[in-house]
């Protein structure tokens, strides 16, 4: 990891509108994205299917919080192609440690089956990636993160693009000026993430 990659220059990256990326998990190099086009979830807009709130009611997973940080980031890259290489993961575990990255987690008994992470600044969420092992897990995890984020007082859950699945959860496109504007109102607001959030289809997230 170059010595000039800190978290201090991440999280203000971040504030500007800009994230790192690798090309593959073997190039050992990043470059910064700055999309025209930004995708977002918008916290009043989070579409929960009537089969997902069926399968979140049945309880067939565990959901935790910051339990296994690196695990998730490890399920995320445990793909055929990855931008998550050597420096991206040492810099989110660093993020982590200084309590500015957090993971929510799908857990089947002992065995971590999905989840999510990303940064938080202020009252921003900057969703970084989501593996499923299990049928729907990626898709609860969201759910409960939406959840702790609207329980938290947070304003934008930036998804960095858009995707068919995100799309389908109620994920939309931002112009960059619509999304630096958003940008600028959650970094102009306090957030807690450790907030206990609220029950998401009345069942409560473990911690």
């Amino acid at each position: 990891m170059s010595a000039e990659l800190t978290p201090a220059l991440i999280l203000n990256a971040y504030a500007r509108g800009i994230f790192p990326m690798a090309e593959s998990r073997e190039d050992e190099g990043l470059f910064w994205l700055d999309p025209e086009k930004r995708g977002v979830i918008p916290l009043d807009g989070f579409h929960i299917s009537r089969s997902l709130r069926k399968t979140i009611l049945r309880e067939p997973f565990q959901i935790k919080v910051d339990t296994d940080f690196a695990g998730v980031i490890e399920g995320c890259a445990d793909r055929a192609e990855t931008w998550i290489n050597g420096p991206i993961f040492g810099i989110y575990m660093d993020l982590f440690r200084a309590g500015h990255a957090h993971s929510v987690e799908v857990w089947d008994g002992d065995t971590l089956v999905g989840g999510v992470y990303g940064v938080t600044l202020r009252a921003a969420f900057f969703g970084e990636s989501m593996f499923s092992r299990r049928r729907d897990a990626s898709k609860i995890a969201l759910a409960y993160l939406v959840s702790r984020l609207n329980a938290g007082g947070f304003r934008l859950f930036d998804t960095q693009f858009i995707t068919p699945h995100l799309a389908s959860l109620g994920g939309i496109e931002m112009t960059r000026s619509s999304y630096r504007q958003a940008l600028r109102d959650a970094l102009a607001a306090e957030a807690n993430f450790l907030r206990q959030p609220l029950t998401v289809s009345g069942r409560q997230v473990c911690t």
